[in-house]
């Protein structure tokens, strides 16, 4: 049985095994977060070429974050010391920035989490340096189309499973690996709190969808198989075959109609190749 719990401005930002089920106030603080979110992620784009080191990348994401009134939630979370995470080609996820630039044709995900006046806006969008071959870009296209369709199932009376069985069928469909070692995950006053969203699923299982829940999709998807790798570092993920991976990722809240993408582009820039 699944527990939920109605948030009020009095009620403590802890970590919750319930699903949080927040009021407007709560809409407003995420369209905020969500909102420097997306700008960040905007404006990353004219920098991702080719010869930019991910730290240089990380650098902007940090100016961007504090002058537009938020922090970086990944600093310092579990020992994490940077803004943002970039995942490059065989990464999967949580790559470190660094000295690393970026060469021709690579992929990369850039991840982004301000926190601004206490909410997290949480998302993460593909870039291309230069020009990619042609399997790297179908793969970033597939990914995106796997993210809209999971959100085309995020309204009241559905469920998690929904959301999951639209990404899997999606990627599979082009024999793609779904990735299962990592999910989304609910947020607000929490950087990662209930529920787990996971991106494989069987259609009307797993909780319910009710208005107030806040939560992220973010599949990974391999073109090879699911299987994963840890580095050493204890952060970065990495393909087990080798082969390329993407993701995106939005925040959204359950609305009475649907939902409420937190953390759309401004600037219309939602999938590369970008006009920006």
């Amino acid at each position: 049985m699944t527990d939920y719990m109605t948030m009020t401005a009095e009620s403590p930002p802890t970590r919750s095994t319930a699903i949080k089920l927040y009021d407007e106030s709560g809409f407003a603080g995420m369209r905020k977060a969500g909102r420097l979110a997306a700008e960040i992620l905007d404006a990353l784009v004219p920098h991702v070429v080719p010869g930019v080191s991910t730290g240089e990348l990380d650098d902007i994401v940090r100016r961007m974050t504090i002058d537009g009134g938020g922090v970086p939630a990944t600093m310092g979370y579990r020992g994490y010391e940077h803004s943002c995470c970039t995942s490059i080609n065989t990464v999967i996820c949580h790559g470190i920035p660094g000295d690393r630039r970026l060469a021709e044709g690579d992929i990369v995900n850039i991840d982004v989490t301000p926190m601004v006046d206490g909410w997290h806006g949480d998302s993460s969008r593909m870039y291309i340096a230069g020009e990619a071959p042609i399997k790297a870009r179908r793969l970033v296209e597939v990914t995106y189309e796997c993210l809209m369709l999971g959100i085309e199932q995020a309204k009241p009376g559905g469920h998690l499973g929904d959301i999951g069985y639209a990404i899997q069928r999606h990627a599979e469909k082009h024999r793609y690996g779904v990735v299962r070692d990592f999910c989304g995950h609910g947020l607000g006053r929490v950087f990662h709190d209930s529920p787990e969203v996971v991106h494989v699923g069987i259609p009307c299982t797993g909780p319910e969808l009710k208005p107030g829940m806040f939560f992220t999709i973010e599949p990974m998807i391999n073109i090879g198989k699911a299987g994963i790798r840890m580095l050493e570092d204890g952060w970065t993920a990495v393909t087990r075959d080798r082969t390329l991976s993407a993701q995106f990722e939005h925040s959204i809240g359950i609305t009475e109609t649907g939902c409420e993408i937190f953390t759309i582009s401004p600037k219309g820039l939602h999938c590369p190749p970008y006009a920006g």
